[in-house]
């Protein structure tokens, strides 16, 4: 696997050994994270992202430029010259799994039963099975069989 380090100048870390923390530091605001969904949804422009998730201009403005200075997308001006397009870096396709965990979650916490919602499926049209983290053995991980160390 290669490992894409992402650019950070300025970025105030709340937690520097936290890798968590310094994920949330670096895209962890809904907008950004709604950003990298439509992204890997097929958003390119700016009208994509705007009309998709409603965000104010001046907010989609601005964490388009985080995003790009940070890495996660890469900013080309379209054939026709006349505007910007959007692409995810590997490092922004990266975030996948991230986005599918928190649509699995959303999907068992967030909705009555019954309640419509989106879905995720795959490339025969069916749902994806829930991700589960398993461990060195090949076992289900949880919170009462991981433990985080430091690492150098």
């Amino acid at each position: 696997m290669t490992q894409t380090v992402i650019r950070a100048e300025g970025v105030a870390w709340t937690d520097p050994t936290c890798p968590v923390a310094r994920t949330l530091d670096l895209i962890g605001d809904r907008w950004s994270l709604l950003i990298v969904r439509d992204a890997m949804d097929g958003a390119r422009a700016f009208t994509d992202f705007q009309q998709r998730t409603g965000i104010a201009r001046n907010i989609l403005t601005d964490r388009l430029r985080r995003l790009v200075d940070r890495g996660i997308l890469a900013r080309q001006t379209a054939p026709s010259g006349r505007r910007q397009l959007y692409t995810l870096t590997p490092a922004g396709r990266d975030l996948f799994t991230v986005i599918v965990a928190l649509r699995q979650w959303g999907e068992r916490h967030a909705f009555a039963a019954g309640e419509d919602h989106s879905l995720l499926v795959d490339g025969h049209g069916l749902p994806l099975p829930q991700l589960q983290p398993i461990d060195s053995g090949g076992n289900l991980a949880d919170v009462d069989t991981t433990s985080v160390r430091q690492d150098r």
